[in-house]
């Protein structure tokens, strides 16, 4: 054990870090119901009141400790993964059964402790009676159980759903960013043969490093905003092939927000929008300008701006506003995120466009 590591972390190291949240969601929910659960004890004439809030609290304490935290800690013996940890099999029926008996006997024992008298003469005095509480007390627990498991999958479900969603629009955009750049090609190929061969290189290359991040991101289970920017600047290199010196950009990226998660292909479509309906129609083409910023590593902020042509959007952006397709699907992709994400656009002719993106910020 590390002893430099803060006493609270050396207690839960053995959690894993993204279970501790909703273990600790989970707890306070069994303690809220503890409370009313001692009230009903009391009222029953069999302790005290401070006797039944201490059974109570100790039997639903133990019963959660022994059947939602040590069945974290054992996720690699029952075959389960994060961020939830549940599986319906015979190990995890056995499991979670046992630990709610355990639980059981080891919160009354407690309260034994505290109210110093045994509960096992009640066997003898009124078995019926001792087992309808040890029953009713096993049923309590193994609803909570269920209520759990089935909140905890729903969750799965949503969040499988919105994954899902989210990779059918990326194949959308993947093919639209290809049939643009071909189109481009054919028209250099005739009017600039060597610049065309160029571009096609150039082409190679990315499609070659846009697959082999494409894997590595399903791999490793994340795409990251520093993978982004590393796409946005091969796209905009292969831009710049076609264009030339018409075409200058930057792309702004603290260190501290390399690691936050973004979808993949979020940015491209603006970018390619802001280089087909804004720079090119200019003779003189312009600038492009990517930044992200976050305050408190909260809302995470993008700005896509271009120096082009500009539109008039009027006061109320229409959904399809500076190439239609491309904000539509990034619009549909925010509003598909975990907390929903925004956009914001704002254009003048003659002035160029700036497009705000604002992205939840991510689950603890």
């Amino acid at each position: 054990m590390n002893p430099d590591l803060p006493l609270t972390e050396r207690l839960i190291r053995w959690i894993p870090t993204d279970a501790r949240a909703g273990l600790l969601r989970r707890g306070m929910i069994v303690w809220a119901v503890a409370f009313f659960l001692g009230l009903y004890a009391y009222s029953q004439k069999g302790h005290s009141f401070g006797a039944s809030l201490v059974y109570s609290y100790a039997i639903s304490t133990c019963i959660w400790f022994c059947a939602d935290a040590l069945r974290i800690a054992a996720h690699r013996w029952l075959g389960t993964f994060g961020p939830h940890y549940w599986a319906l099999s015979p190990r995890m029926v056995l499991f979670l059964f046992s630990g709610t008996v355990l639980g059981y006997v080891m919160g009354t024992g407690i309260g034994d402790l505290y109210s110093q008298q045994s509960t096992l003469p009640l066997i003898l005095r009124s078995p019926t009676r001792f087992w309808g509480v040890l029953l009713s007390s096993l049923g309590i627990s193994l609803a909570f159980l269920a209520f759990f498991y089935q909140r905890e999958k729903g969750r799965e479900m949503e969040r499988q759903a919105t994954e899902a969603r989210l990779k059918l629009l990326e194949t959308q955009l993947e093919p639209h960013m290809l049939f643009n750049t071909l189109a481009n090609l054919r028209v250099l190929i005739q009017t600039d043969p060597p610049r065309a061969v160029a571009m096609l290189d150039r082409l190679g290359d990315y499609l070659r490093a846009t697959l082999t991040a494409s894997r590595t991101d399903a791999h490793a289970g994340g795409h990251t905003l520093a993978d982004e920017f590393e796409r946005l600047h091969d796209y905009l290199e292969l831009m710049s092939v076609r264009m030339g010196p018409r075409l200058r950009y930057q792309l702004i990226l603290p260190e501290a927000l390399a690691r936050r998660g973004v979808p993949p292909l979020l940015l491209q479509p603006l970018v390619e929008n802001a280089i087909r309906h804004g720079l090119e129609p200019r003779l003189e083409g312009g600038e492009i300008t990517v930044a992200a910023t976050a305050d408190d590593d909260r809302e995470l902020k993008i700005e896509v701006n271009d120096t082009g042509v500009g539109m008039d959007i009027g006061p109320t952006p229409p959904r399809s506003a500076n190439g239609g397709f491309g904000l539509s699907q990034v619009r549909e992709r925010l509003e598909s995120l975990p907390g929903k994400g925004r956009m914001e656009v704002e254009s003048q002719p003659g002035q160029g466009t700036r497009i705000h993106l604002y992205l939840p910020a991510p689950n603890p």
